[in-house]
């Protein structure tokens, strides 16, 4: 089993969760955050005074795949979050030791 997290722009959500779902991913966590990699931010106007917005405001999407399903998820999101601009985002993928259903009691790969 892996635990796949990705950081996205925000505008994307609704097509990677289509994507997804699509291939049959049934859960998904979504947390706002806000980071930067190597673009820094970025500088704005407003009112005609310059700031510096040093933390952009990404999505953080968290799914919990079987190992049979991982390279599947990984290459849609990859796909579908791809604007081929600066600052899409990454993807990580750890391994999880277990997953347990809280209602049922239910184990690993039957619990996802």
């Amino acid at each position: 089993m892996k635990m796949i997290t990705a950081i996205i722009k925000p505008f994307k959500l609704d097509d990677v969760r289509e994507a997804l779902s699509d291939i049959g991913v049934q859960g998904i966590t979504v947390t706002e955050v806000k980071g930067f990699g190597r673009q820094k931010g970025h500088t704005e106007l407003y009112r005609g005074a310059e700031y510096v917005i040093d933390f952009l405001p990404k999505l953080k999407l968290e799914i919990a795949v079987s190992d049979d399903l991982a390279a599947q998820v990984i290459e849609t999101i990859r796909d579908t979050a791809n604007s081929g601009k600066i600052g899409d985002g990454k993807i990580f993928v750890t391994s999880l030791e277990r997953v347990v259903r809280i209602r049922t009691g239910e184990l690993d790969d039957e619990a996802l």
